[in-house]
């Protein structure tokens, strides 16, 4: 295992923001540790670890879960911690704790739903407002036949029908699949026939850059691919004439129009499955990670609550796609929590590098979630488009889909965050429901790190053997059971098992390479199955990035490891130069030399090839796996997360 190195990824550097006194004690956290009495945070966290009914029950309750008959276990591991079910015997409907409840309570006139389009249209649903059109919709979808366990497709941009459609959808029992607004129609056909869906709910298009980006015309052939596909919902979001198929196809406004606006919402068991959620995998069948009504909508909730202190009456945004899990968590999480959020479904640069901070003065945003590949992006615009506009509402800023260098980290904690917005760091998954590692208002910030594990999340980092390392990296793991977990993957349980459970007996393997300072501050460095080792020396594909990005020249990196005579394997970076930089093979040798005097010698890149642009999903993911293949001329495998299909020709060119 590699050390972790002074300038690589999660590089230690000094403490660079403190709780304040004041913000910690409002913060939801200490209200929870006061109910318990309970006088520190790392005595929190090793409670939430020691003894997970007591802290999964002491988290339903803070959070207010209505439950319509209690349980009468919390957690039951009768099948093993790979199998465990929570809250056995009660009866629940997350459309009441997310809707409901709220509008019959006293927040029923309160924003729920904040809207802005590309093109400045702005619309606001109200708790009142969103039961109002979850009752009319979910009519609408029983009059369609749709029952309880049927799928129905979310081919949807960030819009407030978006919201509408999932909780009705849950509030009859069914289950929905999101899907990444800009897939391709294959992408969309493959999800909706291995889910059966019997509907797809799209849009006739939205805008991305001014221009109108088509969404029917590849609903209608993932559709005529998908025999389960009975209807088609269409969503007036531009006002396009769109192909129509009569019989199948439906506008939205004109199915739900006369609806009543009343609907008894189904009483469910807490394992009645929600969502089937799709990831990527390395061959062309993606994973398909089953959620259930007290899972993935509790977690999210509890690490907005607990980690981003989210409170009723703020406004997060999340800058997302509802095909990603950040979106469905945003939706969740928010409304569980009797707060708002807001939903942009546009580029954050257009029509100026200013949007994304004209979107947070203009409907004050309290709590920003960024990638650090949206912030790479921006920087070099520099800061008079933050400067432009007043970001005072701004309390707490969330990164999460990859590993931070240091430059962007310090950019947005200073420059958007004014060094007083402590940068929630958070890493998980989408078959975890939310984080295994954050940071919160109650612990100090380093540069780029997390500050430990998520409440109720016993992470661990461990060598081959599974046995705990400090100071090193090694395979972050996870050694309890929590109610966040994915239920297996959609008709693949075996897959499931052994993709998380096979490596060490009872402990959950998540494939990532982490490590853990001096100091007790924790790092992500990419993942484990990207590992490069050169001569038997291993280290994560985001080390050398972080090395490369820490040059003056280059905005973004990506590295590969690839077969090598005698070393075994060796390290090929890609570069993208900022503007201004020029390729020349004196700026080659001088990375080289950088990334040699940051991880030593012996890790010398043998390449350094310069790229416009590096292949990436659209929540700024480098799609390493796809970077390899495509250099050594093997199968692509799934690559429909992909956002820029013409980076992948340009990695071709360069080789």
């Amino acid at each position: 295992m590699s050390k972790v190195q002074p300038g690589a990824a999660g590089s230690p550097t000094g403490i660079i923001w403190r709780p304040d006194p004041e913000q910690v004690r409002q913060s939801n956290v200490q209200r929870l540790m006061d109910r318990h009495g309970i006088a520190t945070y790392d005595e929190l966290l090793r409670r939430s670890n020691e003894d997970v009914a007591w802290f999964w029950d002491a988290v339903v309750r803070d959070l207010g879960i209505d439950w319509y008959r209690p349980y009468e276990q919390v957690v039951d591991l009768s099948r093993g911690v790979s199998w465990a079910t929570w809250f056995r015997g009660a009866r629940m409907n997350v459309a009441n704790d997310c809707v409901d409840k709220h509008a019959l309570g006293d927040r029923r006139d309160q924003p729920a739903v904040i809207w802005e389009g590309e093109e400045g249209a702005t619309r606001t649903l109200t708790y009142a407002d969103l039961q109002r059109e979850v009752n009319r919709f979910a009519h609408a979808l029983a009059g369609l036949g749709v029952d309880k366990g049927d799928r129905v497709g979310l081919f949807l941009p960030m819009l407030p029908e978006t919201v509408v459609a999932i909780m009705a959808i849950a509030k009859i029992g069914a289950v929905f699949t999101p899907i990444f607004s800009g897939y391709g129609a294959q992408a969309v056909a493959t999800r909706l026939q291995d889910a059966g869906a019997r509907v797809l709910i799209t849009a006739d298009g939205f805008l991305r850059r001014g221009q109108a980006v088509p969404m029917k015309e590849a609903a209608d052939e993932a559709a005529s691919l998908s025999p389960s596909v009975e209807h088609v919902v269409v969503v007036r979001r531009l006002g396009r004439e769109v192909p129509w198929a009569e019989g199948r196809d439906l506008w939205w406004d004109e199915l739900v129009a006369g609806q009543p606006e009343t609907f008894e919402t189904v009483h469910l068991d807490p394992e009645d499955p929600i969502m089937i959620i799709y990831t990527s995998g390395t061959t062309g069948k993606p994973k398909g990670a089953l959620h259930v009504h007290a899972g993935f909508p509790l977690k999210s909730a509890q690490d907005i609550s607990h980690h981003f202190d989210l409170h009723p009456g703020e406004v997060m945004f999340w800058f997302t796609d509802i095909g990603w899990m950040m979106g469905p968590w945003l939706i969740f999480g928010t409304l569980m929590l009797g707060s708002a959020m807001f939903l942009y479904d546009g580029a954050p640069d257009y029509p100026g590098y200013d949007r994304l901070w004209a979107l947070v003065e203009r409907h004050r945003v309290t709590h920003l979630g960024v990638s650090p590949t949206l912030i790479r992006a921006l920087m070099p615009h520099g800061e008079e488009p933050v400067r432009k506009h007043d970001l005072s509402s701004l309390r707490i800023m969330g990164s999460t889909g990859e590993p931070w260098n240091p430059d962007p980290y310090l950019w947005l904690f200073h420059t958007v965050g004014g060094g007083r917005c402590p940068i929630i760091n958070y890493s998980g998954g989408t078959e975890i429901s939310g984080g295994i590692l954050a940071c919160s208002v109650h612990q100090p910030l380093k540069v780029a790190s997390f500050a430990g594990p998520n409440l109720g999340i016993a992470a661990d980092v461990v060598d081959d053997a599974g046995q705990p390392v400090r100071g090193q990296v090694g395979e972050l793991v996870i050694r309890g059971p929590w109610p966040g977990m994915t239920r297996g993957f959609w008709k693949d349980p075996d897959r499931y098992l052994n993709t998380y459970w096979s490596r060490w007996p009872g402990i959950w393997y998540h494939g990532d390479w982490a490590s853990i300072d001096g100091d007790g501050f924790w790092y992500i460095h990419g993942r484990s199955d990207d590992t490069i080792k050169v001569a038997g020396k291993r280290a994560g594909p985001a080390e050398f990035e972080s090395a490369l990005v820490a040059h003056p020249a280059v905005l973004e990196a990506a590295a590969i490891g690839v077969p090598h005579a005698l070393k075994g394997e060796t390290a090929v970076c890609f570069v993208v130069l900022k503007p201004g930089y020029a390729p020349s093979e004196g700026l080659r040798q001088e990375l080289k030399r950088q990334v040699a005097d940051v991880l030593g010698k012996a890790l010398r890149p043998e390449e350094v090839k310069f790229v416009a642009q590096i292949p990436k999903t659209r929540n700024g993911k480098v799609m390493r796996r796809v970077v390899r293949a495509k250099y050594l001329g093997e199968a692509l495998g799934d690559t429909s997360a992909l956002e820029n299909p013409a980076a992948v020709e340009e990695i071709g060119r360069a080789v």
